[in-house]
């Protein structure tokens, strides 16, 4: 699952980026609405918001853009937002105005799960998915009640720390994720420092969905110059090149 910020701060740009990945094999991607205080993003993510924000993007201009793309994409797309955003525009209101614009379901990743009751039940009326976060250090009691709060699927940490890409991953993953698999009939896709195929073909065997995003923001911030159909090319072979790593199903 590709991840862009939104803005970046050229919302033209990332439409067609999303589009670009949906094509060449993503199975869905995750839009990062911009903050200004964002609580796990690394640096990389973090420099797309502060870019994004110094032109004024504002959440209206990103669901009128998503509104217009979603009818074409063939595959669906969620939104990674802080819940300040979505209290200060009304949680109500923001459900309604993001259904409408064509998003299934929303990242709230400061969010508690003591504190999402509310949110919860508007998603659960409104058929719009909470998606909710389980990490390496969450206590497994509490895993499992992140995920009778969660639908759509779980967002599994794959690290302890923030967003970035990695060189390697913490061999108990595998494990961590293995057991959780066994607890909840829901999806989990594993995000954070995901970058390689190396990555994609040892997480493949216990994930439904991966989540790339550090290492695609990264590739735009670091664009310059080039010409944009350059750019948009080479982001969406990279995807193509790990989702190629994947364990093919058998004829």
């Amino acid at each position: 699952m590709p991840f862009l910020t939104a803005g970046d701060p050229d919302l033209p740009f990332t439409a067609e980026a999303i589009r670009r990945l949906i094509a060449r094999g993503g199975s869905m991607c995750e839009l990062g609405i911009p903050y200004s205080d964002p609580i796990a993003d690394g640096p990389v993510i973090q420099a797309s918001y502060t870019r994004a924000l110094n032109e004024k993007i504002k959440l209206a201009d990103i669901l009128a853009m998503v509104g217009r793309l979603t009818p074409e994409l063939g595959g669906p797309l969620v939104t990674m937002v802080s819940y300040a955003i979505v209290y200060r525009h009304g949680v109500e209101r923001y459900v309604a105005d993001a259904k409408a614009a064509g998003v299934a379901g929303v990242i709230v990743p400061d969010l508690p799960v003591e504190e999402s009751g509310p949110l919860a039940a508007i998603c659960r009326r409104e058929d719009f998915s909470l998606i909710q976060l389980i990490t390496p250090t969450t206590p497994r009691d509490r895993a499992l009640r992140i995920a009778e709060r969660t639908t759509g699927f779980i967002y599994y940490v794959s690290v302890t720390g923030i967003t970035g890409e990695r060189k390697q991953l913490p061999r108990e993953l595998v494990d961590n994720v293995g057991w959780l698999r066994e607890q909840t009939p829901l999806p989990i896709c594993i995000g954070f420092g995901i970058s390689r195929p190396e990555h994609v073909k040892m997480l493949a065997p216990v994930a439904d969905g991966l989540i790339v995003g550090s290492a695609i923001v990264r590739r735009v911030a670091e664009a310059g110059d080039k010409p944009r159909e350059k750019v948009l090319s080479g982001i969406a072979d990279y995807v193509a090149e790990l989702i190629a790593a994947m364990p093919q199903p058998s004829a």
